[in-house]
């Protein structure tokens, strides 16, 4: 990774600190859904589809775990109402067959994810189909993948279904629901990518494009050797204006695209897709469709020997909790609503007081207010790890990111230090703890 400057890294924390949400949100491709469904405008997420209540859309895709299969298959939903109590050896550590835990209130996965059913006279719309449950009843389907509300989301814009970033089937990593959405308003040959930053756009196969700043919509001062790095992604001749994007004619008679007002390339020295490396040089930026929210006022962002992370007022390396059992239905454990069990042994062999030591919650100061609906101070009970109940006089009030509290670790000793980073089974993310990383050179960790 480029080693960064304290200028230039408190040039990266203002540009998160002053982005906010998509300048052009309602900038994707009108698609037909079914009567009452819709599209809103999120944070994290950017435009998705919600139901007539305005709650976020869901899909679970099929996934190949290290020992099986789990999700949905196409046409098809293997989200049931019968309570799982077992696991389903689908990874290790997990061999099948052992109890699971806290089964007087473990939910079934309808409980948790609530189908998205349809009424007896719907009809296929689009890219909307219509499968058959066990139990009878029809439920929508989207590109033929069975479609579901969190109970996780209370308000429409709510994204906390999942815990987002790179998890999401493979290997030992829990099989992740993924909220959906309409087609981005891109020319073919480019594509959208969620990052820690915000949502890239980027080229068909992957990598990232960019900005030059003595660019305008009408003159792509990029020429000669300056095209040795910097590519220009050239548009057909018969090319239109398209949402946002618009084309400029350069000075060899060849069209280039124009992204809101700037001509777009790609960087030829970045080594992987989704990079941010171009944008280290100066006068250049990658392009996003929409910027990341702004962090809440008080954390930092450090440079540590993995990449720029997050981190609390002392400089301290902030941390994501990741967890999602072993059962078939693949059901997340790493928010205050589900049980802690898994968290209370990984963090604490078994004691939540050891827990609040050795990775206590970040707190959160007295009456602060974060700026974003992914951040929210939330109460904590000290003694479970849940929400506190209303009024509690010991809860602690504590920073948390998509509905679920963030943290630091005890065995950081400095600013930088990221001892905690892939602790946990399977590298923390079946059940553990990764840095709440903004930028990773190294594993990409942060997209």
């Amino acid at each position: 990774m480029a080693r960064f400057t304290k200028f230039g890294i408190a040039l990266f924390a203002a540009v998160l600190a002053g982005a906010g949400p998509a300048s052009a949100a309602d900038d994707y491709v009108k698609v037909p859904v079914p009567n009452g469904f819709g599209v809103q405008a999120t944070e994290l997420e950017g435009p998705v589809f919600v139901n007539s209540r305005g709650r976020t859309l869901y899909t679970w895709p099929f996934a190949r775990m290290r020992n099986g299969l789990t999700g949905d298959a196409k046409g098809k939903s293997n989200c049931g109402s019968k309570v799982l109590t077992e696991t389903a050896g689908l990874a290790s550590p997990w061999p099948p067959g052992l109890l699971l835990p806290d089964l007087d209130t473990r939910p079934a996965c309808t409980d948790m994810w609530i189908p998205e059913l349809a009424s007896a006279d719907a009809r296929p719309v689009g890219a909307w189909t219509l499968i058959t449950r066990a139990d009878g009843n029809k439920q929508w389907a989207y590109n033929e993948q069975a479609v579901y509300t969190s109970n996780f989301d209370k308000e429409p814009g709510d994204v906390l279904g999942d815990r987002g970033g790179r998890f999401g089937g493979g290997g030992g990593s829990p099989a992740a629901r993924r909220p959906i959405g309409p087609p981005p308003n891109v020319p073919p040959g480019f594509a959208v990518r969620n990052t820690a930053t915000g949502i890239l756009v980027t080229t068909g196969d992957g990598y990232s494009l960019y900005a030059f700043d003595r660019d305008t919509a009408a003159k792509a001062t990029c020429t000669g050797a300056c095209e040795d790095k910097w590519q220009p992604m050239i548009a057909p001749e018969l090319a239109r204006p398209q949402g946002d994007w618009t084309t400029v004619e350069r000075s060899n008679g060849i069209k280039q695209w124009v992204f809101r007002g700037k001509p777009v390339y790609r960087h030829a020295e970045d080594s992987y897709k989704a990079s941010l490396e171009g944008g280290d040089e100066a006068g250049w930026q990658n392009v996003y469709m929409q910027k990341a929210p702004p962090h809440p006022p008080g954390l930092t962002v450090q440079e540590t020997n993995i990449g720029l992370t997050l981190a609390d007022s002392r400089g301290h390396t902030i941390y994501r909790y990741n967890c999602g059992d072993d059962s078939y239905d693949q059901l997340r454990c790493d928010h205050p609503d589900t049980t802690q069990a898994f968290r209370i042994a990984i963090c604490g062999a078994g004691s939540q007081e050891k827990c609040l030591k050795t990775w206590p919650m970040v707190p959160a100061p007295a009456n602060a207010k974060s700026g974003s609906r992914a951040w929210s101070v939330v109460a904590i009970d000290p003694k479970t790890g849940k929400y506190a109940a209303p009024g509690q006089a010991d809860a602690m009030h504590v920073w948390a990111f998509r509905g679920r509290p963030v943290y630091t670790y005890s065995g950081d000793k400095k600013p930088g230090d990221t001892e905690g980073d892939s602790f946990g089974e399977w590298i923390g993310n079946r059940n553990g703890f990764s840095a709440f990383f903004l930028r990773d050179d190294f594993m990409n960790n942060a997209s």
